[in-house]
């Protein structure tokens, strides 16, 4: 190269080489240039000079610049090999985790990117797989206790925290199901501000397009996929054909007064049973992955996950045929091994969840071709939204399947998020019992009920019909002298209607026990998205009373019909079957009403 420079190629990035950055000069030693005219002879004319004549040596300074000639040169040439040393190290293949992230409270050190490796490991199958190493613990924040710390060790969780004041379903059964935590002082402020009262929301109050005030909203944004895959296409045809949706009349195997439309929930559900494909990740130890809790009334993320996991019609090991991707964690276990009793911050499950999204992110490349859209993952403990808290596209991204459908807090988005039915169950290996009541002419008791004074709705229930009315039995705890003939589970099988008031949550496993017991729900929570909306058409089998009309609660029961709540009554009974959980999935029962759902969100985020 002219001027003493070389230029080598590293990464496609040039390296520039001079004298000056080559080699130090010394300072302390001044030399004069080479007088005018003074001739500089080599050793050919040395030898062709008289014998008499002394040899003229070249002069210091040439022989200096000569030095430092050679000196850059080889300089030089030690960059050029050390350059194609490092382009043989990056393209040679190499043993380690692709993708593999450093985790710490927080933050990801992301290594150098290496997409074909990382997608060849994200199509392995979960048996050849390999392992990824467990990185650093976690950090906890600064502040919380320490007893934090171990527990938030990479995804391999520690003994569970002694939360006993917790149901873990090992208890006798109570009077009622009233079993859930004292809400955090932060429960959900995190995000926006709360959105103005209003009735347990529809679907057909999200297809107006209207938010809470009556204003315009448009809906979510879908993500535009970074790379378009079979799956998308497959998506796209889907959604043209529940558009295009065939009349049905008299299907033998749906009864349609309880449809908000049959005719798209038909096909929609055949199109989910002949394409749809999940990918599970199998990253994760237990108890807060792959550990279902299948009793108690955190029951239904865990029948999911088992369900889900022990499929083989809808899940595939092939991550590049899958439509959706499930995060198969549990938020119950999350509380339960996390969670410090009496710390008042859910900062060790929020950094839990994030960093494992962004262990997620950085091993697969699925999460970031959507930045979560087709994800989701289900959770029916109360605190499940608030853990999103930290990672934004899996808050305002990923589909949410969740008991707690609050649309006020700002985490549950309308349109994209499933409302999860909350299910108390008495038994793992039986979750199918003692289900049905009495015929509607043996129900003596107008409303029913019974539970502690948990949230802003239940104190005023009690304090306006609490012991006041007859035909109103509305207790906080039912007195023993009537338990002894008549306990909670026969109170609702001989009522009309069992009053579901919000707690803490706008989510109640009331309503779900009324549909088993045959009592028509009453439904006293605004903001609530209610279970499957997207299909079922609510006002067929309950009744919605909005919270500042509690104390008109028996004149709007009463103005009810006879011949109305007769209706009702048996569509409660015809709609049982699809909040039933079996330990073998049978047709439209809640694992696949909760996994259509899913599907069904996901289909109408996909743009033609």
């Amino acid at each position: 190269m002219g001027n003493g420079q070389c230029v080598s190629v590293t990464g496609g990035k040039s390296v520039n080489s001079s004298p000056t950055a080559a080699v130090d000069y010394p300072t302390h030693h001044h030399h004069r240039p080479p007088a005018p005219g003074r001739p500089l002879v080599n050793s050919a004319s040395a030898a062709a000079s008289p014998a008499t004549t002394a040899p003229e040596m070249p002069h210091p300074s040439l022989l200096r610049r000569l030095l430092t000639r050679r000196r850059v040169v080889l300089a030089c040439a030690a960059v050029t090999v050390l350059a194609a040393a490092a382009a043989l190290l990056l393209a040679a293949p190499t043993t380690e985790v692709p993708g593999r992230a450093l985790l710490v409270a927080g933050a990801r050190l992301h290594p150098r990117p290496r997409e074909e490796p990382r997608a060849a490991a994200a199509g392995r199958s979960p048996d050849d797989a390999p392992s990824l190493p467990p990185p650093p613990p976690l950090k906890a924040k600064a502040g919380l206790p320490s007893k934090i710390s171990p527990a938030l060790s990479m995804f391999s969780a520690p003994v569970p925290s002694p939360a006993e004041n917790f149901d873990d379903g090992s208890a006798e059964e109570p009077e009622h199901p009233d079993m859930k935590e004292n809400p955090l002082k932060e429960s959900a402020p995190f995000l926006q501000e709360p959105i103005s009262s209003g009735p347990p929301t529809r679907r057909s109050d999200v297809s107006e397009d209207l938010d809470e005030s009556g204003n315009a909203e448009p809906p979510p944004r879908p993500e535009i996929p970074l790379w378009s895959t079979k799956a998308d296409e497959e998506l796209r045809y889907a959604k043209k054909e529940i558009a295009d949706a065939p009349l049905v009349v008299g299907d033998p195997d749906l009864y349609a007064p309880l449809f908000r439309n049959i005719s798209v929930f038909r096909r929609s559900y055949e199109l989910m049973e002949r394409l749809l494909k999940v990918f599970i990740y199998h990253d994760g130890a237990k108890p807060i992955f792959h550990s279902p809790e299948l009793k108690g009334i955190y029951a239904s993320e865990g029948w999911f996950m088992k369900l889900m996991e022990a499929d083989q019609n809808f899940v595939v090991r092939d991550p590049n045929r899958a439509h959706l991707f499930y995060l198969p964690y549990s938020a119950r276990q999350l509380e339960h091994t996390l969670y410090v009793p009496g710390s008042n911050t859910l900062d060790p499950l929020s950094i839990f969840v994030k960093n494992y999204i962004d262990m997620i992110s950085a091993k697969f490349p699925h999460w970031n071709r959507t930045k979560g859209a087709d994800h989701f993952f289900v959770a029916c403990h109360d605190w499940g939204p608030y853990t999103t808290k930290l990672h934004d596209e899996l808050r305002k991204n990923t589909i949410k399947a969740l008991c707690n459908a609050d649309v006020s807090e700002g985490v549950f988005i309308r349109g994209r998020d499933v409302s999860l039915p909350e299910t108390y169950l008495k038994s793992a290996r039986r979750p199918v019992r003692d289900i049905g009541g009495k015929p509607a002419a043996e129900r003596s008791i107008l409303a029913f009920f019974a539970g502690q004074m948990h949230g802003r709705v239940r104190p005023v229930l009690v304090k306006h019909w609490g012991g006041k009315d007859a035909d109103m039995r509305i207790y906080t705890r039912i007195p023993r002298q009537i338990t002894r003939r008549m306990n909670y589970a026969k109170h609702m099988k001989s009522s009309k209607y069992c009053i579901c008031p919000m707690g803490y949550e706008v989510n109640s496993p009331r309503i779900v026990e009324a549909i088993y017991y045959e009592c028509v729900p009453v439904i006293i929570a605004d903001n609530f998205v209610l279970p499957f909306d997207d299909a079922l058409d609510w006002s067929a089998f309950s009744v919605v009373v909005a919270e500042k009309d509690v104390p008109r609660l028996k004149e709007i029961l009463l103005a009810i019909p006879e011949s109305r709540y007769i209706t009702m009554r048996s569509n409660v009974k015809k709609v049982q079957r699809h909040f039933l959980w079996h330990t073998k999935p049978v047709k439209y029962d809640i694992f696949h009403m909760i996994l259509h759902s899913v599907w069904f969100s996901r289909v109408h985020q996909v743009e033609q």
